[in-house]
C-alpha cells in the first residue's frame, strides 16, 4: 500500500516527525541513505522547550534518563582551573516545569524516540536511499535505492530531513543562503584517562572535554586550523590535548566516532515546494554554539506533523503554507542568536541564559493566530500555552500539560456557559474550570489571564491559536473548519 508520506532521513526531526505522523495514523515510510543509526553525540543539549515537546511524544522520561544536566565548567588558566557555571537559571514554576537544558547525547536521543516510533508500530529504513523524485498535482513519485534494487514509491508528499547537504533541497533547486563562519572544528567521542567526570573541562577558547552522562565518553571539541589534516586516532587527539595544553597525564584510549567540519549558518530561501516540504538541518544549518539546531529542528517536525495530517484528513491544503509561515522567521531569529553565541564563545563567555530555552518563541503574527483584545495580564495568542496543576474528575491532581497530551486541540474556558460551547468535534477537547476541573491555586487563571467567560484554543503543538471572552467564542466553529476541526456526524 502507498503511504502518505516519504520522511527521508531518520535523524530527530525526521524521527520526530514519524512519531508524531504515527500517532496520527498517518501512512508513511522513513528512509534513510544511511546502513545504520548515527552513532555520534553531535547536537547533546534537549532545551527545555523541546522537553516539553517530548513529554507529549511520551518520550520525556526515557530521554531524561539518558543523560543529566551540564556540568560545571572547569576553566584551566594561568592562575590554576577555575570552577562556574554555564548559566543560571530559574527554578521550575507551575508554568514552566522544564527549565534547565539536558546534555544527552545525539546517539541517545534517536535511539530513545526509534524505541517510542516501535512502540507505534514502526521503524525506520536504513540502506535506503532517496536517488529521485518527480511530483504532480496529486503526489510524488520517488525512486529509493534499496539493498534489494531500486524500487518506485508513490505518496502524497515527500519530506527532506535530509541534512545540511539535503538531496531532497539540491534536486529541488532552492538555495541555501548564508554564510561560512571562519571556524572549522573538530567533534569527537572518546574513552578518555586523566579526567575527573564532575567537570565540562576547558582550556582556552580552542580545547574542551565535556562527559556524556549515559556513557563511558567524553566530548571532545577543538578549533582546528584550515588546512591542517587532523589525526583523529587515540594518538593524534592525545598529541593535541598535549599540544593545547601542555599535560602529558590526560590520554586518549579510544574514538568511537569522530567529525571535522566548518561551521556554517544557513537557511532555505523557502520549507515548500509544491508537495515537498523540508525540515530540520535541511532548512537551516546552524554553529553548534547554544545547541540550537537539532532543537529547532525538532520544533519545525512537530509543527509540521498535525498540519500534514490535517490535510491528509481533508483540511485545506493551504494550511501547510503556514508552516513555512511560521518556522522560518524562527529559524531566522535562531541562526542569529547562534551566532552571536559563536562570537562570545571565541571572546571565551560560554555563559547561558533563557535566550536559548526556546520557551518564548512563538506564533503571534501567524495567519492561524487570532486574538482578543491586548491585555496586560496572562498569554496572548500565539504564544506558548503555560501547564498549571489542576484537579481533574475523581479529585484527582494532574496538569494541563496531561490534558493537553495527544494529537488533539484543546479548548480551555473558565465559567463558560455551556449553550455557547461548540458542538463536539473530532479532534477537539473541551476543558472548563469550574465544570470538569478545578483551578488548583488559581494558577490556570493566573498564567491564562482568565476572568468568567475567557476561553483559549489550544494547537495540538502547545500554541495558543485563539483566545476570547463569552461572545467570541461563537466564531470559533469557522476557525475549527478552517484547521480540519470537523464536527461529529
Amino acid at each position: 500500500m502507498s503511504p502518505d508520506v516519504i520522511i527521508c532521513g531518520a535523524g530527530p526531526a525526521g524521527l520526530t516527525l514519524a512519531i508524531d505522523l504515527a500517532r496520527r495514523n498517518v501512512g508513511f515510510r522513513l528512509i534513510d541513505k544511511a546502513p545504520h543509526p548515527f552513532v555520534g553525540s553531535r547536537g547533546k543539549g534537549i532545551q527545555p522547550r523541546s522537553q516539553e515537546v517530548f513529554e507529549d511524544l511520551g518520550v520525556i522520561d526515557r530521554i531524561v534518563a539518558s543523560g543529566g544536566e551540564y556540568p560545571l565548567l572547569r576553566l584551566y588558566t594561568d592562575d590554576g582551573p577555575v570552577d562556574r557555571s554555564t548559566g543560571v537559571l530559574p527554578e521550575p514554576t507551575p508554568d514552566e516545569p522544564y527549565h534547565i537544558p539536558l546534555l544527552v547525547p545525539q546517539f541517545l536521543t534517536e535511539r530513545r524516540l526509534r524505541e517510542r516510533l516501535a512502540e507505534l508500530g514502526h521503524a525506520p529504513e536504513y540502506g535506503h536511499a532517496l536517488v529521485g523524485f518527480e511530483q504532480d498535482a496529486d503526489g510524488v513519485t520517488a525512486t529509493i535505492e534499496t539493498p534489494d534494487g531500486p524500487q518506485g514509491v508513490r505518496a502524497r508528499y515527500l519530506v527532506g530531513a535530509d541534512g545540511g547537504s539535503s538531496f531532497v533541497r539540491r534536486t529541488l533547486g532552492i538555495e541555501f543562503r548564508g554564510k561560512t563562519l571562519g571556524v572549522r572544528a573538530l567533534v569527537a567521542d572518546v574513552r578518555v584517562d586523566g579526567l575527573s567526570w564532575d567537570f565540562w573541562h576547558r582550556w582556552g577558547k580552542e580545547l574542551s572535554l565535556c562527559p556524556l552522562y549515559g556513557t563511558d565518553l567524553f566530548q571532545f571539541q577543538a578549533a582546528v586550523p584550515f588546512g591542517v589534516d587532523v589525526d583523529l586516532s587515540p594518538a593524534g587527539l592525545t598529541a593535541l590535548i598535549r599540544e593545547h595544553t601542555g599535560l602529558d597525564d590526560i590520554v586518549i584510549r579510544e574514538v568511537p566516532w569522530g567529525s571535522v567540519y566548518e561551521m556554517n549558518a544557513r537557511l532555505a530561501d523557502t520549507y515548500q515546494c509544491g508537495r515537498v516540504l523540508l525540515t530540520g538541518d535541511a532548512a537551516h544549518c546552524h554553529p553548534p554554539t547554544g545547541g540550537q539546531g537539532l532543537n529547532t529542528g525538532i520544533q519545525d517536525a512537530y509543527n509540521l506533523g498535525w498540519k500534514l495530517a490535517a490535510v491528509l484528513g481533508g483540511a485545506p491544503e493551504s494550511l501547510l503554507a503556514t508552516y513555512e509561515e511560521e518556522r522560518r522567521p524562527i529559524a531566522e531569529a535562531v541562526l542569529g542568536l547562534s551566532e552571536r553565541l559563536l562570537d562570545a564563545s571565541k571572546r571565551g563567555d560560554v555563559r547561558r541564559g533563557r535566550e536559548v530555552s526556546q520557551l518564548d518563541l512563538g506564533y503571534p503574527d501567524s495567519s492561524l493566530t487570532v486574538g482578543g483584545p491586548p491585555c496586560d495580564k496572562g498569554v496572548q495568542a500565539g504564544e506558548r500555552a503555560p501547564d498549571a496543576p489542576v484537579t481533574g474528575a475523581g479529585g484527582l491532581a494532574t496538569r494541563l500539560f496531561s490534558l493537553f497530551q495527544g494529537p488533539h486541540w484543546t479548548l480551555l474556558g473558565y465559567e463558560i456557559d455551556e449553550d455557547t460551547l461548540p458542538m463536539l468535534r473530532v479532534g477537539l477537547r473541551v476543558h472548563v474550570i469550574g465544570r470538569d476541573i478545578l483551578d488548583t491555586g488559581g494558577h490556570v487563571r493566573h498564567a491564562y489571564g482568565m476572568s468568567p467567560g475567557d476561553w483559549a484554543l489550544i494547537r495540538p503543538d502547545g500554541y495558543i491559536a485563539a483566545v476570547g471572552g463569552a461572545t467570541g467564542i461563537r466564531h470559533l466553529p469557522t476557525y475549527l473548519d478552517a484547521v480540519g476541526i470537523r464536527p461529529l456526524r
